[in-house]
């Protein structure tokens, strides 16, 4: 995933850069807006050695705040925009309630990239390239996946850690019509693996997807004698292998193989002519044959509420909604507060660019004022 990842952002000259793991509590504290949704998560470093230190320590829960004050000294004028910059590191969140393997942990990897541009039209136009990835959403949890995220958060940051730029007429200011300030982009790639585990996985362990590059597929072959075969088939199912190749006297004497597939366990006996390209056939077939499984699963956990009370029973069965919302701040406030359980508040998890038709006079399900959009809600990690 990274391989594919890194080489898809360096195609759009984002350049790759590592920046440092601690954040003091004065930086931190500029950014009091946007960390506020983590700061119970936040872990903080108080001692070195038996020292009390000074002034405390973060370890980066997210990285705005250790990467722009550098920004605001690289950025002076327009020839130093687009300014496209990525980093792969871990970040630390304190997870209390219910960490979840892949998902939702105390530190996990992850890919975080930043970028800066002089007009929102140029950052749009990047948010619109990175939207290729897509959330996801976990059927047997009822929950969604921020997997992949492609935001365009305006001037925000710009003005709170003051960067500024000079504009080609020379000129300075704080609105971005002066120049002024910049528009900024995160794209951040997280939790993906888990979301495949999750969503292909089943009782016997892994399902491991056989995307295929258009060089090849790579073999390893299990010649241990210290186990029976029977071992050796479950542990490679337990891994997820797509595809399982079994060869004994008897194929050998018939210039076959047999071939089991991990996602629905079929077998098959194939002839060792252009056994390279029956392969590669079957994986392409388990490969749609994953997605159309997974999709479908999808479907029959998205419905539709437009009132209150449909939406609060969707919600208790574990679906994702879709419903019209006035597209207000506040109504979606009022709505986690009043989902707020043991299962965790429900929130807005994406708005389709494809919009269903709204008709004329739909309400909000959650306020009663007029609907400006439909948006899917449900809980998440």
């Amino acid at each position: 995933m990274q391989t594919f990842f890194d080489a898809e952002i360096k195609k759009m000259k984002i350049k790759n850069r590592y920046f440092p793991v601690f954040v003091s509590s004065t930086v931190l504290q500029k950014e009091k807006d946007h960390i506020e949704g983590f700061a119970p998560e936040v872990v903080w470093v108080t001692k070195s050695g038996d020292t009390d230190l000074e002034v405390p320590i973060a370890i980066r829960p997210t990285s705005e705040t250790v990467m722009y004050p550098y920004f605001s000294k690289w950025i002076r004028g327009h020839r130093d925009l687009p300014l496209r910059l990525n980093q792969w590191c871990n970040v630390v969140r304190w997870e209390f309630s219910n960490p979840t393997p892949f998902i939702r942990s105390r530190e996990y990897l992850w890919q975080e990239g930043h970028t800066a541009f002089a007009t929102k039209d140029e950052a749009d136009q990047e948010v619109l390239e990175v939207l290729e990835l897509v959330e996801a959403f976990v059927p047997n949890t009822g929950r969604g996946v921020q997997g992949a995220t492609s935001h365009c958060l305006g001037q925000n940051f710009a003005k709170m850690f003051e960067i500024n730029f000079e504009n080609v007429k020379g000129e300075k200011g704080t609105l971005s019509v002066l120049g002024g300030q910049f528009h900024r982009n995160d794209i951040c790639v997280a939790g993906r693996i888990g979301v495949m585990v999750m969503v292909h996985g089943d009782d016997k362990g892994l399902v491991l997807p056989p995307k295929l590059n258009k060089a090849a597929f790579r073999v390893e072959t299990d010649l241990r004698d210290n186990y029976s075969p029977g071992w050796k088939y479950s542990n490679w199912e337990l891994k997820g292998i797509p595809l399982r190749i079994e060869i004994g006297p008897k194929d050998m004497a018939k210039n076959q193989v047999l071939v089991v597939r991990r996602d629905n366990g079929a077998k098959e006996d194939i002839s060792r002519t252009n056994l390279v390209d029956h392969i590669k056939d079957l994986l392409e077939n388990v490969l749609q044959s994953l997605f159309d499984a997974a999709k479908q699963k999808r479907d029959a956990c998205v419905t539709a509420a437009k009132t209150w009370e449909d939406f609060s029973k969707a919600l208790n069965e574990k679906m994702m909604i879709l419903a019209p919302w006035c597209d207000e701040e506040e109504v979606e406030r009022y709505v986690k507060t009043r989902t707020k359980g043991k299962m965790g508040a429900c929130k807005t998890l994406c708005t389709s660019f494809d919009q269903p038709e709204l008709p004329e006079g739909t309400l909000c399900f959650a306020s009663g004022k007029p609907a400006k959009k439909w948006t899917y809600w449900g809980r998440n990690y």
